[in-house]
């Protein structure tokens, strides 16, 4: 099974290249953060037309998150239970045993605003969240743009980015928090090259410079991560005219034929 993430940064303007990524990439399971449209207006045809189920959570203009499965969703919960939040920002669903939760993590602006206070509120909520998802599911990928580099070589320049939004030591006491729940990241499964990223500035030639963060994680329970066999970042959707600033990351777990 291969389960991937991307925060497509408005699936209205990118629709065509992630119709094209999928089909000549199809993965078992999408996560898509940052939809920027209304259920009313997603393009289930679209993903239809390949063979993909698709549950979605999105609001206007921005937010929103996505599941598109290649088998049949069950169980599909929107938002977190117990936290009220009318940004849309979590969506979970089962599909071939594996629960899979979606998240676009608040990015936070900058340190010591509401915005920053509001993220940590969230993860916080997002750790209790998750802690009772993988009680109850414990085949558990937790996909998403989590807005946090968990370590320097996480970042093209640490004396730039440490201490920062995105690098905080708050922020990332509240990553290892959910991975002491038992998740781990599946891209520091494997030995990866230096400074691979999933994010770039649209600013400055970011992608041509490779100025960016590794922000896109999916993290995998034990039960889970014990089966995984790759985890790898797609560049070539960066590559496009018009992209996201976010591209894909894929990783792979060798499950029973369904």
């Amino acid at each position: 099974m291969k389960i991937a993430t991307w925060n497509v940064n408005s699936l209205r303007v990118r629709l065509p290249h992630v119709i094209e990524w999928l089909t000549q990439n199809p993965v078992d399971v999408l996560g898509l953060q940052e939809l920027k449209l209304q259920d009313a207006d997603f393009p289930h045809e679209a993903f239809q037309a390949l063979g993909y189920h698709v549950a979605a959570s999105g609001q206007k203009t921005y937010n929103g998150v996505a599941i598109v499965s290649r088998h049949p969703l069950e169980n599909v919960t929107r938002g977190m239970l117990g936290y009220e939040d009318e940004q849309k920002r979590v969506i979970a669903a089962t599909t071939r045993g594996v629960r899979i939760v979606n998240v676009y993590v608040p990015n936070g602006q900058a340190l010591g605003t509401d915005k920053y206070a509001y993220k940590l509120d969230w993860l916080q909520a997002l750790e209790r969240y998750l802690r009772a998802q993988l009680t109850a599911y414990p085949l558990l990928a937790v996909t998403g743009d989590y807005n946090i580099a968990p370590a320097p070589e996480d970042t093209h320049d640490p004396t730039v980015w440490e201490g920062g939004i995105l690098c905080s030591d708050a922020e990332r006491e509240r990553l290892r928090a959910l991975l002491d729940l038992g998740l781990s990241d599946c891209f520091r499964l494997f030995e990866q090259a230096e400074q691979s990223f999933t994010w770039w500035d649209y600013r400055a030639a970011g992608f041509r410079r490779n100025l960016g963060l590794r922000i896109d994680h999916v993290l995998a329970s034990r039960e889970l991560v014990a089966n995984c066999r790759a985890c790898v970042i797609d560049t070539a959707p960066r590559k496009l005219e018009r992209p996201s600033d976010h591209t894909p990351l894929i990783a792979e777990f060798e499950l029973p034929a369904a």
